[in-house]
């Protein structure tokens, strides 16, 4: 039997125990995830813009992903976008990421045996990589106090516990409201409509993405 327990933000991640889970559904982890399917060779998650304008100056080819606010950011071509990073080349490259949420919540994880982050995209891989673990707990951090990444932990947990997840019903409160509204007028700046879809695409992928430490920043790859 796996225990699960809950967390949010920052918080929830220092306090995680066991397997931890960092959710960020809207968008930074729906990113890496397009972005490893894209071949990047990894993903470099830091908490600041300075942090990854900086380590980008000593990764070869290295692009950059970042938002602040939920806005672009000058001079930075690739904001947190799905659909940015689909049309962009990242084959054998890094992608170096900050996010308002998922990056600095990841980073903020101290006492944890294994980490993953995740979005819905890459869902039902995770609970299995949780179920594979030996621990026997699981705690699922959502990165902010969002409707679609509470609704990705209830997934998650739904699938660790041999349920079928109503995904539909789970990601209502979503769907209700006038945030995603607004989100599907296609106006926000850096946040094409696009990148709902490709975000609520549930098991697209068939790999959960292990995050490891190096150097001051939590590294991304591929497990299958």
């Amino acid at each position: 039997m796996v225990i699960v327990r809950r967390g949010v933000g920052v918080e929830g991640a220092r306090s995680a125990t066991g397997v931890v889970v960092i959710i960020d559904v809207l968008r930074a982890f729906s990113v890496s995830a397009y972005a490893l399917a894209a071949g990047a060779r990894e993903c470099l998650l830091v908490a600041t813009v300075e942090e990854a304008l900086s380590l980008a100056g000593s990764v070869p080819g290295a692009v950059v992903s970042a938002e602040a606010h939920t806005l672009p950011i000058p001079g930075i071509a690739i904001s947190n976008s799905p659909t940015q990073i689909t049309q962009a080349d990242l084959a054998g490259r890094t992608l170096i990421q900050r996010t308002s949420a998922g990056t600095p919540t990841i980073n903020a994880v101290t006492d944890a045996l294994e980490i993953y982050a995740a979005g819905l995209v890459v869902a039902r891989a995770t609970a299995i990589a949780c179920l594979s673990s030996s621990t026997g707990s699981v705690t699922l951090v959502a990165s902010a106090d969002l409707p679609e990444d509470h609704a990705c932990a209830r997934y998650i947990e739904s699938i660790i516990g041999g349920e079928v997840p109503d995904l539909d019903e789970l990601l209502r409160p979503l769907f209700e409201s006038e945030r995603y509204r607004r989100f599907m007028q296609g106006d926000w700046p850096g946040f094409p409509k696009s990148d709902l879809e490709l975000s609520l695409a549930a098991d697209r992928f068939d790999f959960a993405m292990r995050a490891t430490r190096a150097h001051g920043h939590v590294r991304l790859h591929e497990q299958r």
